[in-house]
């Protein structure tokens, strides 16, 4: 399973990587491959306000449909557009080029509220048990 290091996590199974006052978010591997084929994407527009653990967006598959978190408060200022008309790259490249939104932190400290690679793969060992 491929958890990088150098990521934060949701109990949701999203993914964020903080860079200064931007986080650029996700959703992880195991995520989408539980959703199995990716055949639509949503996400909020730019300009957003979000809180931590809010509704930003939908991912749709043909098993299901389901919402995707913010794991951070703050401001949308970017979303992946390219999403939109390629919405198998979640399933080619979820952790890079399947990138959904970047954020501007509006309260840097909430990084401490999420899983860091080691407490995810916990959650994920847990929850398939």
């Amino acid at each position: 399973m491929n958890i990088p290091k150098d990521l934060f996590y949701t109990k949701d199974h999203e993914w964020a990587r903080i860079e200064g006052n931007t986080a650029t978010i996700g959703i992880t591997d195991h995520a989408q491959k539980l959703l199995g084929d990716i055949v639509f994407l949503e996400i909020s527009d730019v300009g957003t306000s979000v809180n931590i653990g809010e509704k930003i967006g939908t991912i749709e598959s043909v098993k299901a449909a389901s919402d995707i978190f913010s794991p951070l408060s703050g401001k949308i200022v970017e979303v992946n557009t390219e999403l939109t008309s390629a919405p198998d790259t979640v399933n080619k490249d979820p952790y890079g080029a399947a990138w959904m939104a970047k954020i501007e932190l509006s309260d840097p400290s909430e990084k401490g509220k999420l899983l860091d690679a080691g407490a995810y793969a916990k959650l994920i060992e847990e929850e398939s048990k």
